[in-house]
C-alpha cells in the first residue's frame, strides 16, 4: 500500500448542518495516511465547535480558522498549511465513500 500523506483540504463557511457528515467520511477512510485541514472562513454558526470536536477525536484533523475571505483564499490558505503528496480539495457538505483515498492512491 502507498504510504504517501493525502492532505484532504475541506473549506467551510456556515456549514453546520453538514459538516459531521463530512468530516465523518473522512475519519472512515480505509486508507490511513492522510490529514484533514479544516479550514473554517468566518462562519457564524456552530461550524466551528463541530470542527473541534473532529479535532479532539483524531490528530490527523488540524484546524484553522481566519475572517470570511472567500472559498478560493480559504482552500489557497489550507492548502499553504498542509504537508501531503496529495491534496484532495472537499466542501464542508462533500462526503466521500471509504476507500476513496485507498483507491486514489493507487491511481496516483
Amino acid at each position: 500500500m502507498d504510504k504517501s500523506l493525502v492532505s484532504v483540504i475541506l473549506t467551510c463557511y456556515n456549514q453546520e448542518p453538514y459538516l459531521a457528515e463530512a468530516l465523518d467520511s473522512v475519519l472512515s477512510q480505509t486508507y490511513p495516511h492522510w490529514e484533514c485541514i479544516i479550514l473554517n472562513d468566518g462562519s457564524t454558526d456552530q461550524s466551528e465547535e463541530i470542527a473541534k470536536q473532529y479535532v479532539s477525536k483524531d490528530p490527523r484533523f488540524v484546524y484553522i480558522s481566519q475572517s470570511n475571505q472567500g472559498v478560493v483564499a480559504a482552500r489557497n490558505n489550507a492548502i499553504k498549511a498542509s504537508k501531503g503528496k496529495y491534496i484532495l480539495p472537499l466542501y464542508g457538505d462533500d462526503t466521500i465513500e471509504p476507500q476513496y483515498l485507498e483507491l486514489a492512491t493507487r491511481l496516483l
